[in-house]
């Protein structure tokens, strides 16, 4: 019997690396589906925010997975940003999200953020773009004025610019009809190319290192930017995929497999968000 079983794990690993980097991981995402619809990393129960990535990611490679809706429906959004990601990973499934976008459209402040902060902001507009609404002139000002002097944008006011941030107000911006060559994403694209590394990889913060996740949405930026981010940051991602189809975080650490995979799944099928 165990014989048998070191044979079967091995024909797995053997048919994910034969196959496309793209269908290995849809195969190692799938894989992470529990019971109750949700996704969990290996020895965890499912996680909320876990399964919308993963909603997402295998919704970009078109498989997006039976039995997460209902899952997702019945948790909790403590944050602006939990309900902004169930919202897009519901569409995402094709569920109704109108009292969902309603709840979020009643977080907008006076000063036209979405939520508390810059984040929360550029994935609302990201959001209620998903849901067919329009995020409203006072709230692309609020995050166009969010913009640093360098390019880029950071998690809140105050914070260091970092590529993840810059990446979601670039594709927030065009979800609002910024034009690709108006100057904010101009700057914007260029901040993200001063975080690529000769490894192909981007980094979160100058210094850091590349990481996949860092270049799946920074590749997703300039995808919504009608742009190509170049072979070198796939080649990147290629390098970092795992014989059994997930990613490691980056070339010393392999946390959070599921995660990774599901946040690298949209940039690996050429897609951006929120998911047309």
């Amino acid at each position: 019997m165990k014989f048998l079983l070191a044979a079967l794990a091995a024909l797995a690993l053997a048919g994910a690396a034969q196959a496309g980097p793209l269908d290995s991981a849809v195969r190692y995402l799938e894989a992470r589906q529990q019971d109750d619809g949700g996704f969990a990393e290996r020895g965890h129960p499912s996680d909320p925010g876990l399964t919308a990535w993963a909603v997402l990611g295998l919704a970009a490679a078109g498989r997006p997975p039976a039995g997460a809706a209902e899952y997702l429906t019945g948790e909790s959004y403590p944050a602006a940003t939990d309900l902004e990601l169930r919202i897009l990973a519901l569409v995402a499934l094709g569920q109704d999200v109108a009292p969902l976008a309603d709840r979020l459209e009643a977080l907008r402040r006076p000063s036209g953020a979405l939520g508390p902060s810059l984040n929360s902001t550029a994935w609302g507009m990201i959001a209620l773009s998903a849901a067919g609404r329009p995020a409203g002139d006072a709230t692309v000002a609020f995050l166009l004025a969010g913009q640093a002097p360098g390019g880029g944008w950071s998690w809140q006011a105050g914070a260091g610019p970092d590529s993840n941030d810059t990446a979601a107000a670039v594709e927030a911006l065009r979800t609002a009809g910024v034009p690709v060559r108006a100057r904010p994403i101009r700057r914007a694209l260029a901040f993200l190319r001063s975080l690529q590394n000769p490894d192909g990889g981007f980094e979160l913060e100058p210094g850091r290192g590349s990481d996949v996740q860092s270049t799946a949405w920074a590749i997703q930026a300039f995808l919504a930017a009608g742009q190509d981010a170049g072979a070198p940051a796939y080649a990147y991602l290629r390098r970092m995929q795992r014989a059994d189809g997930s990613f490691r975080y980056n070339a010393r650490y392999a946390v959070t497999p599921a995660w990774v995979t599901a946040q690298a799944l949209a940039a690996l099928a050429r897609r951006a968000f929120p998911l047309a």
